[in-house]
Parts: structure tokens; sequence; C-alpha cells
């Protein structure tokens, strides 16, 4: 065998064994070790709870497709977050805090706690 032959060989070789590896018995429920808490499930985990509306963002329901430069000048005295369409929203949740939600035309979508 010539070396140019074993460097077009080697590599598929190579990605034939590692297929072999990847190729096995379907996926398994993961085995628990002895004395460890298992992890909590999306369904149990507790962000699914939310309080009842303790920011009375019910209040502000009737702003819903407003612009959301009206904001400001609400005068809300307390924290409150505004989150642009499809921007990024920190996922600590303050049932205290309002959020205003906005649209991809910058106009209030929604206002709940959070």
């Amino acid at each position: 065998m010539t070396t140019t032959t074993f460097r077009l060989i080697a590599p598929l070789a190579a990605v034939a064994a590692l297929a072999g590896c990847m190729a096995g018995p379907a996926a398994q429920e993961p085995v628990q070790p002895p004395g460890i808490e298992p992890l909590p499930t999306a369904a149990d985990d507790g962000l699914q709870e939310r309080k009842p509306d303790l920011c009375k963002s019910s209040t502000y329901a009737n702003y819903v497709g407003q612009p959301g430069s009206v904001i400001p000048t609400l005068g809300i005295s307390k924290e409150y977050r505004i989150v642009e369409y499809r921007g990024i929203e920190p996922q600590n949740y303050d049932p205290n805090r309002m959020v205003f939600r906005l649209d991809a035309a910058g106009n209030i979508s929604g206002v709940d706690c959070g």
C-alpha cells in the first residue's frame, strides 16, 4: 500500500470505527446511584407555579396594543421589566415584578408578573 492510499483510507477507517461505536441499543433510562436524589423534572421543579396577580398587572391590561413607549409614562412606582420581541429574558422569577411583553411592532402584547 502506498502512502497516498493510506492517507485516503485511514480517515475512512476511523469514521467507520466511530460509527460502529455509536450504533448500539436504544437509549435506556439512566441508572440512579443509590443514596442520591434524582434531579427534579420540569413538571416538579416549582418553576411552573405562578402566584396570583401579586404585582397587580391586571390594572395595566388595558394598555395591551399600545406602543411600548407609553410604559415609562404610566408612573409605575414598583419594579417592572420590559421584554422586547424575541428578547432575552433573565429567568429569575419575582412575583412582585411586573413584566411588559412587546410584539414585533414594539406594541405591548401582554402584561404579567415575573
